[in-house]
């Protein structure tokens, strides 16, 4: 049992959804980051996904590719996030931390070694984006068996063929992405994501998080009404970018936790 699975048990037993956030590593900078990181989970927030910048972000949009670019050009690397984890942990024993990004600063920096380094610093799971079932053996099954959580995604195009196989070896949780496209592209629609969720829980009993297009505390309530999890990441991201001081971003979190974790959210 990871922090993730402990986390999702819990709040299963509650009848409460899951709050995850995404925030890039190093954006706006490391103590920046480090500063907004530690206080996310005070506002409500239960598993936090931390970015691991890249320069070929191919699927996000505007807003992360920014984030990303930012926190590279503050000297941002795979070796600095684990870091910025690690001091986390100094302070939070509990809140799982996902780290997701895409496999070339994984590859460049060796599996094995990446996976000790990952486990060392506290991170609960991953969710590699470029990295389709096809290729398990190069990470997602090292990585299970190591004891990190491996977070596939699936889509609005994941058809009856393709689930079994986004499902394989999956763990931790399955992140569905509500909108064909990048992040931050349109808003999300319950109505129209309920049963895609229905679908993927009759083929699993992983719980399943909706992220992508989620942005206001209101849209996160009804998502939190039909999903196990809300996942918000371009719209805290877009605050950072802004320059917004951190207590400001994590009073928007806060708002949103309370959309998420709303007794009407989870009852409907």
């Amino acid at each position: 049992m990871t922090r993730i699975d402990d986390t999702f048990a819990r709040l299963k037993a509650e009848g409460r959804s899951a709050f995850v956030t995404y925030v890039m590593a190093g954006d706006p900078d490391f103590d920046g980051s480090l500063e907004i990181v530690r206080g996310l989970p005070g506002a409500g927030v239960d598993v936090i996904e931390l970015g691991l910048p890249f320069t070929d972000p191919m699927a996000d949009g505007p807003t992360i590719q920014l984030a990303g670019q930012r926190a590279l050009a503050a000297g941002m690397t795979l070796k600095r996030t684990l870091e910025l984890a690690r001091r986390f942990r100094e302070t939070d024993d509990t809140t799982p931390i996902v780290l997701m990004g895409y496999y070339n600063p994984i590859f460049s920096h060796g599996v094995d070694a990446f996976i000790a380094d990952a486990l060392a610093a506290g991170i609960d799971g991953l969710i590699v984006v470029d990295l389709p079932p096809e290729e398990d053996a190069e990470l997602c099954i090292p990585a299970n068996e190591a004891g990190l959580n491996f977070i596939r995604l699936a889509t609005p195009t994941t058809d009856a063929r393709r689930l079994p196989k986004v499902l394989q070896n999956t763990s931790g949780f399955l992140y569905y992405v509500s909108i064909t496209g990048i992040t931050g592209a349109a808003a999300a629609d319950a109505a129209a994501i309920a049963p895609e969720v229905a679908r993927i829980r009759a083929a699993s009993d992983i719980p399943v998080c909706v992220g992508f297009g989620i942005r206001t505390p209101d849209s996160a309530a009804r998502i939190a009404a039909v999903a196990d999890g809300v996942v918000v990441g371009s719209a805290i991201v877009d605050l950072i970018g802004r320059g917004r001081p951190a207590s400001e971003v994590l009073d928007f979190v806060r708002a949103l936790a309370e959309g998420v974790h709303a007794p009407s959210a989870s009852s409907l």
